[in-house]
């Protein structure tokens, strides 16, 4: 099995250099939409059957395997089948919170994250938000979709400013996604956890990958982006969907949603075995 022909010059050389020098490589990866497929339900999510033995295999093989989530840590572990894979960490919550080998770190969450939460009832109650409008309570932010809406864009919208408000008044940040607007602290992006990651690390690494699939995941490919400035090679890999093309643009490799990515994973594996 081969994996997909980079579009670009710099995502091939990238992808070479993993292949040449697997132990020095750090691979990243976001959860849903990348590992996992999207479901109506964020509590329903589970990752794609193969993915956590296709990441089992490659954790022995390159420097560091890392997850950069939205999610809880300890829920993208869970619902990812990831306890006892030896090597993997998964960063949570954007980069809050670490789960290294069993041990699970966790933060007080921001003030604002309670007075967000005590108020958006009534701001979603004013914008007259669906029915079927739902809130995640992530504990140190809030999620609020609308994919199981009749008219999910349309909902999406209702809601755009009046969450920026009061993000603005509780001292969060929006964060965009796939149906989804989530109100969370900021300071932290895909693209500095990833780049705090391989700093923690100490040494240089040979080569950086990062797969995503939504507009959170497009500071993580700044993140590939700037490596590559200072002379890291890396590959900045996408999992196409109709609902985000912004990645597409942006990306070295695009590949079928997870079944396309578990996929890579395989024949990556194959070609560093």
């Amino acid at each position: 099995m081969n994996t997909p022909h980079p579009v670009t010059a710099a995502g091939a050389d990238g992808l070479d250099a993993i292949r040449e020098a697997p132990s020095g490589a750090v691979l990243g990866f976001d959860f849903d939409g990348t590992l996992a497929p999207i479901v109506d339900d964020p509590a329903a999510a589970r990752a794609h059957p193969r993915a956590a033995a296709a990441l089992a295999r490659l954790a022995p093989l390159v420097g560091s395997l890392v997850i950069v989530t939205g999610r809880p840590a300890a829920v993208a572990v869970e619902y990812g089948g990831f306890d006892g894979i030896d090597g993997l960490v998964v960063l949570g919550q954007y980069g809050l919170e670490r789960w290294e080998s069993g041990v699970l770190t966790v933060p007080d969450p921001p003030p604002g994250v309670a007075e967000a939460r005590a108020k958006l009832p009534g701001v979603l109650e004013a914008a007259g938000a669906p029915s079927e409008t739902y809130v995640e309570d992530k504990g140190q932010a809030l999620a609020v979709h609308t994919r199981r809406c009749a008219e999910p864009e349309v909902a999406i919208e209702r809601l755009r400013s009046l969450l920026a408000a009061l993000a603005e008044r509780t001292g969060l940040v929006v964060e965009p996604g796939r149906f989804v607007l989530e109100l969370r602290p900021p300071g932290m992006d895909k693209g500095r956890a990833l780049r705090a990651f391989i700093a923690d690390r100490g040494a240089r690494p040979s080569a950086v990958l990062f797969a995503g699939d939504d507009l959170g995941d497009l500071a993580a490919f700044g993140a590939v982006e700037e490596l590559r400035a200072e002379g890291v090679p890396g590959v900045k890999l996408c999992s196409g969907s109709t609902e985000v093309t912004a990645l597409a643009e942006r990306a070295d490799v695009i590949v079928d949603g997870p079944e396309g990515v578990v996929a890579f994973l395989d024949a990556l594996l194959d070609g560093a075995a």
